[in-house]
């Protein structure tokens, strides 16, 4: 078999993963794992946690294709891969994740 084309790919489709207490959110809300969302132009991380029902004001950072941010500066494409993390995530992860300070300069 061969592998897709490029033009194969649903190139709109945002892959979106929950961790910690917020895949717990989203399984309540039947979302799957990862969940995939169609999403026609950018958007911010804080509009697709209210299209998919989960609290912005529960999310301290989003991984962005691998770069984390925090959810108010967070800006998503089509074909982008994002994981929201909650706040609570103890130190040693938000060190080894990138995000330790993350929220820092907007205090």
């Amino acid at each position: 078999m061969n592998p897709p084309s490029p033009n194969d790919v649903c190139t709109n489709r945002v892959e979106i993963r929950f961790l910690s207490f917020l895949k717990r959110l989203a399984d309540e809300k039947g979302l799957g794992f990862p969940c995939y969302l169609e999403l026609d132009s950018e958007s911010s991380a804080i509009e697709l946690t209210e299209r998919l029902g989960i609290p912005a004001d529960k999310v301290e950072a989003v991984f962005v294709n691998g770069t984390a941010k925090p959810i108010a500066d967070a800006r998503v494409k089509p074909g982008d891969r994002v994981a929201f993390v909650p706040f609570g995530t103890p130190g040693p992860y938000r060190l080894l994740l990138g995000f330790k300070n993350i929220n820092k300069s907007a205090h």
